[in-house]
């Protein structure tokens, strides 16, 4: 499975979550990821994870080294290289490409073109997120970089984590005939529950008081967090009098220093418990009431796996996808929303209030939501397992 992870938790999340439970006997899972956080997750037996050097967006063509101090070009030759010889040496049955089909400025096309030529059998499958970004965007950008000539040439099956009734990639980005045929659309993709007896430790190491109510606020990597922990802190700030709340905030990793420094000194003079990462982020989400949080896929898959009612603030910048995602659940009753754009105190105390006296609407609209990513892709597994690539000899080729 290969991740870019220039940026953020989001695709080392959803990959992770994904291998865990595509693991069985006899399978193993190797990992090629640019995450500089891999190594904080637990990898369960079979699944293992080589680290790419991490990069850095700065802007939506630039991408600059994150760690070592040389050139840019340099360092994506040293990541194409490491792909490569990954794939070479673990040779494997199936390829998963997480989001981006060209990979990282074209990383990955080196090797899915070896595979397609030395390893017949492989196959090589594109993971596509329920959304990308507005069809303009999209359409231009693939058109822009072959995009639509590499799914027709080096994939063998397209998944999208989510539901064509919500959303229709193949009208939205104008993908033909030629290659419609290859997407399975698997739903979106639910995460393990935690027991109820965990949840419950976790709300007594919270602190959480009978009759009290606990908000998670979490805003994944924390890069563009600020603003919403902020709108969270001034709420809390402006009430006259104590409501009866406990407050965890999780910053995220890639909070800028000196943001979260801001934001740790004034949640303790507000007695508010605030984390820059949370290991077991599913049991805290599941302890919560009501969760504030940005509007990426892997999160809002974790609170509507749990159950958790959530506010969400989609960013809008560099991409419109979160605030697409934002609607369309929230037209389906599953999330409540304010725009980012209108993400004040005021607001956010409005809609968190609402959530807690009124929570059943959204309650009752994620029970009956069926999320079947795990069990669509295990159904594609088989096919493969007992179907053409693990039949017959492994082709041959030169390296």
């Amino acid at each position: 499975m290969y991740s870019h992870d220039t940026y953020g938790l989001g695709h080392i999340r959803r990959t992770m979550a994904i291998a865990s439970q595509l693991r069985a006997p006899k399978i193993n899972i190797l990992i090629l990821t640019g995450s500089p956080i891999a190594g904080r997750f637990s990898f369960p037996e079979q699944i293992d994870f080589v680290r790419i050097p991490g990069m850095i967006k700065k802007t939506n063509e630039e991408y600059l080294p994150l760690s070592i101090k040389i050139n840019a070009k340099h360092a994506l030759y040293i990541r194409k290289n490491i792909i490569t010889a990954t794939a070479k040496t673990f040779q494997p049955h199936l390829f998963i490409v997480v989001k981006e089909p060209l990979g990282l400025k074209k990383e990955v096309l080196p090797t899915l073109q070896w595979l397609r030529r030395c390893r017949t059998r492989t196959r090589t499958i594109l993971g596509l997120r329920d959304i990308m970004d507005d069809r303009e965007t999209v359409r231009s950008d693939w058109k822009k970089k072959g995009v639509y000539e590499i799914l027709h040439k080096l994939y063998s099956e397209i998944w999208v984590y989510g539901n064509r009734e919500f959303y229709d990639p193949i009208t939205e980005y104008a993908i033909p005939d030629s290659i419609s045929h290859k997407l399975y659309f698997t739903g979106y993709i639910p995460r393990k529950v935690p027991a109820e007896g965990s949840v419950r430790k976790v709300k007594k190491e919270q602190g959480v008081k009978d009759g009290e109510k606990l908000i998670v606020v979490t805003t994944g990597g924390g890069g563009d967090g600020y603003a919403v922990m902020e709108a969270y802190l001034s709420m809390l700030e402006n009430e006259a009098r104590p409501p009866d709340l406990k407050s965890v905030l999780i910053t995220g990793p890639f909070m800028p220093k000196q943001q979260r420094k801001k934001i740790f000194k004034r949640a303790r003079k507000l007695g508010v418990r605030t984390y820059h990462f949370y290991r077991n982020m599913e049991k805290l989400l599941a302890a919560a009431d009501v969760a504030i949080s940005m509007a990426g896929y892997n999160t809002l898959c974790e609170l509507l796996s749990l159950g958790t009612i959530s506010l969400i603030i989609p960013r809008e910048i560099p991409r419109k996808e979160q605030l697409i995602r934002a609607r369309i659940l929230h037209d389906q009753h599953l999330v409540d929303y304010i725009p980012w754009s209108e993400c004040s105190p005021e607001m956010m105390r409005r809609k968190v209030f609402n959530l807690l006296e009124n929570p059943d609407p959204y309650r009752e609209a994620i029970a009956r939501f069926n999320m079947t990513g795990i069990e669509v892709m295990r159904e594609r597994l088989h096919v493969f397992r007992y179907g053409e690539i693990f039949s017959g000899t492994r082709a041959r080729c030169a390296s």
